[in-house]
């Protein structure tokens, strides 16, 4: 295999950054800010030509429309796990390839997939405002579910799933998982279908990638399936749960509660959510750690850097 050339041109920056990551990026490369510039449209019909790399993260992506007014852009790197708004099959047949941050993140995101799992089924977020708005002492707080010993079903299990079950383990939890293939090296039980392990589990947590495959995944009829004593947990993407069929879920009590990490028009979430006690609403933190964003940062910058200096990507996604 021939080795490819460094390229040399500009680093386009699509979006807001961390401020480390952002400040290498200026010093190091010659890099420009999309969103420094008055007029984007004037500055890409001018300048277009002279990108070769492209900094983004998971939320923004690179967009077909960009793509076409960037002819020499050779890589895209994505500050985060997910880049399913980027087009990569589209990507790829152009030439250009694309990175995101695996692993860095692994850990963060499993502890609090544990986190939302204990604070929703132990109400711990309700016995706080409990506690605040002085209703203790007019009575004792209402009896949770236990955690300890239930069947947990992980909806994904890749480096995110994995790491949530063998969390989970340690509550002596029953384990069972939908992947689109079973994993060999597990003794997880294994479900043919996401209603399949909803059926059986009392909690699912959702760990999938987003992107068009898993869209609405989770649907009404899983919800159904999960039933009125089983709780949903989300530290994937919004897109997959079919998100009006769980407000209405909820809303009749046809599943006992959620931990929801993410929706599927952030940062706006169905007013419904806010109004029910059963529901614990996190504004998409699971990897927002200074340790974990830090890592993320430092792994997209050496992305770009590797690229500019070899051609080549640490960490391409696949196909």
């Amino acid at each position: 295999m021939s080795t490819p050339e460094p390229p040399s041109g500009t680093v386009l920056q699509i979006c807001p950054l961390l401020a480390s990551l952002d400040e290498a990026l200026a010093s190091r490369h010659r890099a420009v800010r999309l969103s420094d510039q008055p007029d984007s449209d004037a500055f890409l019909a001018e300048r277009g030509g002279e990108v070769v790399a492209a900094v983004t993260t998971a939320r923004i992506g690179v967009s077909n429309v960009l793509m076409d007014v960037l002819p020499r852009l050779g890589a895209i790197v994505h500050f985060g796990v997910g880049y399913e708004t980027t087009d990569v099959v589209r990507a790829r047949a152009r030439g250009i390839d694309v990175s995101n941050t695996p692993d860095v993140l692994t850990d963060c995101v499993a502890d609090l997939a544990v986190g939302a799992v204990i604070g929703v089924m132990r109400r711990l977020a309700e016995a706080d405002r409990y506690v605040r708005g002085g209703s203790w002492e007019s009575g004792a707080f209402p009896l949770a579910t236990r955690v300890s010993g239930k069947r947990i079903g992980i909806l994904g299990l890749g480096r995110i799933g994995r790491a949530i079950a063998r969390r989970l383990a340690g509550f002596d939890a029953e384990l069972g998982y939908h992947s689109r293939r079973r994993v060999a090296d597990v003794t997880y039980r294994y479900a043919e279908s996401a209603l399949e392990l909803a059926a059986w589990a009392d909690v699912l947590v959702v760990a999938t990638a987003g992107g068009a495959a898993t869209s609405g995944l989770v649907s009404a009829e899983v919800l159904a399936a999960l039933g009125p004593d089983g709780y949903l947990v989300n530290v994937a993407r919004g897109s997959v749960v079919d998100e009006p069929a769980l407000v209405a879920a909820l809303l009749e009590r046809r599943i006992a509660g959620a931990a929801l990490d993410v929706f599927a028009d952030e940062p706006r979430v169905p007013a419904p959510l806010r109004d029910l006690d059963n529901v614990l609403l996190l504004p998409h933190i699971a990897s927002a750690t200074h340790e974990t964003r830090e890592a993320m940062g430092d792994l997209a910058y050496r992305n770009l850097d590797h690229y500019m200096t070899t051609g080549r990507l640490l960490t391409p996604v696949p196909l």
